[in-house]
Formats: structure tokens, C-alpha cells, sequence
């Protein structure tokens, strides 16, 4: 056990997952549970980063010595990188006493822990004729091999581990590796939601215009790294003009280097032509970038407003001011810094 926690009140339960739910005692609720406790476990951690860890929940109402109005039920859920599996059963009123329904739900809960780390074993749990555990899963493996197959365009995973390919178009998309995620993305992230009122989402790409396509190994890490708390888009759109056709009308999150290549002829087959065709058909798209300044490795900052912008293009850009945000920290150094 890396770490424990019990959130039982309310704005303990509220400030753990980071929102306010509308119940509960939920799947979504357990599933998202399961993810805080699987980012939790990354952190935490040992120095091997290879260890194996998994995030476990439980949710759960249950006999007391008060009578209860509602069902009685419980949700455990497991989230790893590679899928979440939600468990679900609902007590027949009266024919248990406190410990009986806490011994059904505590079976289920290390059935679930054994499931999650691929033991065999299992332990009888003691169910009646009209109960049955109802069990959901969410595999992320499958929807990163469909990716990379090129079934689909994108893998959008909601913030619960929900997967879904198409009909969503997130309002805000921050694109980026996130090797690794780390506290100026999130800072960048509050910003974003603070200037447009929107919700943001977060993209990695599989496919990169500099480097060779990520492996499914690589996808699984990054998408664990939001588990439980933000939704994250995997796409094969390496560049902008490919996020926008993807994502139309969709504002995109960026800093300022990011900006700089994306006003770049080299990146347009050296043609300042095509460079301009790319910026008015992401206009078309109704698309958008909100740009943050950025310091480079020997600590100069360039503000966002030292961007040089084409002429009908300027409404494409709104510059972040650095009094909004300013990190200097990159995943370049964290990565450095671990030895990486």
C-alpha cells in the first residue's frame, strides 16, 4: 500500500475529486475516485517507475443504525494504465446486518485488487438469488491500438476513463507531450479557463512532425497522467491545420515557441504561401490560439506580444499578459532533472 485515503466527508469527498458531484455514491464517482488514487500512486511512488500501480474505490451506502430511504448499494472501481473496471452491486434491504453488507462489499473490493494486478485468485463472495455485480470496463489499450492502426482519428478519454472517437469537440484543447505533466501546464490550464469561461481539455498527439510516431507503451503513460482529473484527446493530427480540421472551432493553448513554428515557413515546405493558405483555413475552421509567453533555457522571457503575426491574421492570436501567467518550467528540465 503506497497510500490510503478516506474521504468521507462531503468537502473532503468534493475537494478530492476536485468538483462538486451531483451524488455521491455513483459509477462515475468510484471511476473517478480510482483515477485520483491512481495519479496519487504515480507520484508517490518509489524511485522505480516501472512499479505496477493501481488505483482502488469504493463508494458505497450501506446499512446503519438509521433507516435508509434509498437503495443499498455500492460502486468499487480499479483505473491502471491500461483500463478502468468499475464493479456495481445493489444490497437486498434488510437481509444483511452492517458487517454482512460490509463483508460483500470488502470481497468485491479485493476480487477487483486482484483483478487489476492479474491474480487468479479469487474469494467466494456470498450474494443472494436476486443480486449480481454488474461490471464495466473501460480498455484503454484496445482504443490506443485503434489509434495507431488508424481506425480512428482520435481517442478522446472523458476525466472518469469514459473512451469516445467521435461526436465530442472539445472548446479548449492545450496540445502537447506532457513528458511529464507538471504544475506550469496546470497553472496555464486555470489561466485558459479563467479567460475564456470554458472548460479546457488536453491533447497528445501520436504522431509528431520532429520526432517518430509514440508507442502504444508511451500513449498508456501519458493518458495515465490524467487519470480522474481532466480529459485528454490522443490524435494523429501532428500539426495545427490537422488539430483544426479535427477540432473546428476549437480555441488551442499554446506557448510561445509552440506559436513561433506554427508561424514558420520551414514547417510549410519552406513556403511563406502555404504558411498563409494553413492560417486561413484554421480561421475558416473558426479556430483560435491563446498564447503564453516563454523563457528559454538561459532564462530570457518572450511575451506572447513579440509574436510577428501576418497582416489579417492578428484576431487568430490573443496573447496570455505575463502578469496572468508566467512559469518558468519545462518538461525538458524535469526530465533532466530525473536523469531522463
Amino acid at each position: 500500500v503506497l497510500d490510503a485515503r478516506i474521504p468521507y466527508g462531503r468537502n473532503a469527498f468534493r475537494q478530492y475529486l476536485g468538483y462538486k458531484p451531483p451524488k455521491h455514491v455513483t459509477v462515475k464517482a468510484a471511476q473517478m475516485l480510482a483515477g485520483n488514487a491512481l495519479t496519487r500512486a504515480r507520484r508517490v511512488r518509489e524511485e522505480d517507475g516501472a512499479m505496477h500501480v493501481v488505483g482502488l474505490s469504493c463508494t458505497a451506502t450501506i446499512i446503519t443504525d438509521r433507516p435508509k430511504k434509498g437503495e443499498h448499494r455500492a460502486h468499487i472501481a480499479t483505473w491502471t494504465s491500461e483500463r478502468v473496471t468499475s464493479y456495481s452491486i445493489y444490497l437486498t434491504k434488510g437481509a444483511r446486518d452492517r458487517d454482512g453488507e460490509e463483508d460483500v462489499v470488502s470481497r468485491i473490493m479485493l476480487n477487483a485488487l486482484a483483478e487489476a494486478f492479474g491474480l487468479e485468485e479469487r474469494i467466494a463472495v456470498p450474494l443472494l438469488a436476486d443480486e449480481e455485480i454488474e461490471t464495466k470496463i473501460y480498455d484503454f489499450v484496445g482504443a490506443a491500438q485503434r489509434l495507431l492502426n488508424g481506425k480512428v482519428k482520435f481517442v478522446g478519454v472523458y476525466d472518469h476513463g469514459r473512451i469516445r472517437y467521435s461526436g465530442i469537440n472539445p472548446q479548449v484543447l492545450m496540445p502537447g507531450s506532457f513528458d511529464p505533466l507538471h504544475q506550469g501546464h496546470l497553472g496555464l490550464m486555470e489561466t485558459a479557463i479563467e479567460m475564456t469561461d470554458k472548460p479546457v481539455a488536453f491533447e497528445v498527439s501520436a504522431y509528431n512532425v520532429d520526432k517518430p510516431p509514440l508507442e502504444q507503451e508511451v500513449i498508456l503513460d501519458r493518458l495515465a497522467q490524467f487519470a480522474g482529473r481532466q480529459p485528454v484527446y490522443i490524435t494523429n493530427a501532428p500539426t495545427f491545420l490537422e488539430k483544426a480540421r479535427l477540432f473546428p472551432e476549437t480555441t488551442f493553448v499554446v506557448g510561445y515557441d509552440t506559436a513561433v513554428r506554427i508561424l514558420a515557413p520551414r514547417y510549410y515546405n519552406d513556403s511563406q504561401e502555404e504558411m498563409l493558405a494553413a492560417l486561413q483555413e484554421m480561421q475558416d475552421q473558426q479556430c483560435h490560439f491563446l498564447v503564453a509567453g516563454r523563457a528559454n533555457k538561459e532564462g530570457e522571457f518572450f511575451p506572447a506580444t513579440d509574436l510577428e503575426i501576418p497582416a489579417g491574421f492578428e484576431s487568430l492570436f490573443t496573447p496570455i499578459p505575463s502578469e496572468k501567467f508566467r512559469r518558468d518550467i519545462s518538461s525538458t528540465e524535469i526530465r533532466a532533472q530525473r536523469g531522463r
